[in-house]
């Protein structure tokens, strides 16, 4: 990449980056969270420095001065700070036209493919099929765990019409994952699941549908294309501009996996990803922002007027607390506490099944606890308010970040 001494350098692009040990030493790990650059790359405090520079206004110049007065007048020569920018822009992580071009290629392939690809197997879960039918036979023994899975579904007769379930990874909540699809799998099978996952990454629109079919490893989950065109055609506004960010996001797919497992592909889903809902989500409830109550009021018609069994689905976890979110708090027995006490008001308020008020639980501290699942839970609470007769409470846990970190999660199952 060639520089000039007087030009900005390109920035850095939005990345995650956290502290790793090795060999006795404090590095800084990069992550690329949208997925474009697969590669994680380590760098010196020193490197992460410069690298925190490169805000698309500092030249060489500009960032020898930074890095003499953050290190007690050190000096850093040319030559170094060219080769790190150089190993950034190598791997994708500076936001100018070869990252362009990479961004355009991926974003291009997934838009052609009819079928959204299993991102996380054989990183998340074994992408080989007896081995991954038996580690998730397992999670339904695990201590705490329901009991094994019966081979055979035999229904009890009751009809379940909602079902709020972790996203976190099945290594840290698959106790969680298995209290709620054994429930599930007590009760009478659905045609169709209605999935709200929250895409982590944001989005332009509060909705994020996609048309493609969901494969794992264990066979091709269909999407529900008569509901998704009714959803998309009625809606007014572009609900697919964001559909990239289904291309790599966990919560939608860990719970079509689950879902494969229990009913193999005899079954539809209707992927929905939740993007933020308003700009200021403290002060805007979800009910004055047209285009939210718009989307929620046509699944609603979309599912009275159907003649199937749906099932309306929340991927969600709860808190996310500790130094890994950004808070500067060691962990401790009176913090899960007080996560424990918060999570149980606005659990309440989901197994009461109202939405504003789940909404208001979690907002009356400006969401400090970050609820990630905030606004996939409020959704599903909206849609089976007027179908649910009664709630019942299957699970929660907390697990730790393995940065530094605590997250909470529950399961919830809702019967009509």
């Amino acid at each position: 990449m060639e520089t000039n001494s007087n030009q900005p350098y390109p920035p850095l692009r939005n990345i995650e980056a956290f502290p790793v040990h090795h060999q006795g030493q404090t590095l800084i790990c990069l992550h690329d969270p949208l997925g474009y650059v697969n590669t994680e790359i380590t760098l010196s405090p020193a490197a992460f420095f410069i690298a925190v520079c490169l805000d698309g206004n500092h030249t060489l110049r500009d960032i020898q001065l930074e890095f003499a007065r953050e290190f007690q007048g050190a000096l850093i020569p040319s030559e170094q700070i060219e080769k790190i920018v150089e190993f950034l822009d190598e791997h994708g992580f500076l936001l100018n036209e070869r990252f362009e071009e990479i961004k355009n290629r991926i974003e291009s392939e997934f838009l052609q493919q009819t079928v959204r690809l299993p991102y996380h197997a054989g990183q998340s879960y074994s992408s080989a099929k007896h081995e991954l039918g038996a580690f998730l036979g397992s999670l339904f023994t695990k201590p705490g765990g329901p009991g094994p899975l019966p081979d055979k579904q035999t229904p009890t007769g009751e009809r379940m019409v909602g079902l709020v379930v972790p996203h976190i990874d099945f290594q840290r909540g698959g106790v969680g994952y298995a209290h709620a699809y054994y429930r599930l799998y007590q009760c009478e099978k659905p045609d169709t699941v209605f999935i709200f996952g929250v895409s982590h990454q944001g989005g332009s629109t509060p909705f994020i549908l996609t048309r493609k079919h969901y494969s794992t490893p264990l066979g091709t989950i269909k999407t529900n294309q008569e509901c998704v065109d009714y959803l998309s055609k009625n809606m007014g506004i572009d609900l697919f501009e964001s559909e990239i960010m289904h291309r790599m996001e966990h919560s939608i797919e860990f719970q079509v996996l689950m879902l494969n497992y229990l009913f193999g592909t005899d079954i539809q889903i209707v992927p929905i990803l939740c993007g933020p809902f308003a700009d200021n989500e403290y002060e805007t409830p979800p009910d004055s922002v047209p285009d939210v109550e718009k989307f929620l009021r046509l699944c609603i018609d979309y599912i009275e007027g159907s003649k199937e069994q749906i099932l309306i689905l929340s991927a969600s976890d709860l808190a996310h607390v500790g130094q890994r979110f950004g808070d500067p708090i060691q962990i401790d027995d009176t913090i899960r506490q007080q996560i424990r006490n918060r999570d149980d008001e606005d659990l309440q308020q989901a197994l009461n099944m109202d939405a504003g008020c789940f909404y208001k639980s979690v907002m009356k501290d400006k969401n400090q606890r970050r609820v990630c699942g905030l606004f996939s839970i409020y959704s599903t609470l909206r849609l089976i308010q007027h179908k649910a007769e009664r709630s019942e409470f299957l699970y929660y846990g907390q697990a730790p970040d393995p940065i530094g970190g605590i997250v909470s999660f529950a399961s919830i199952a809702y019967f009509g």
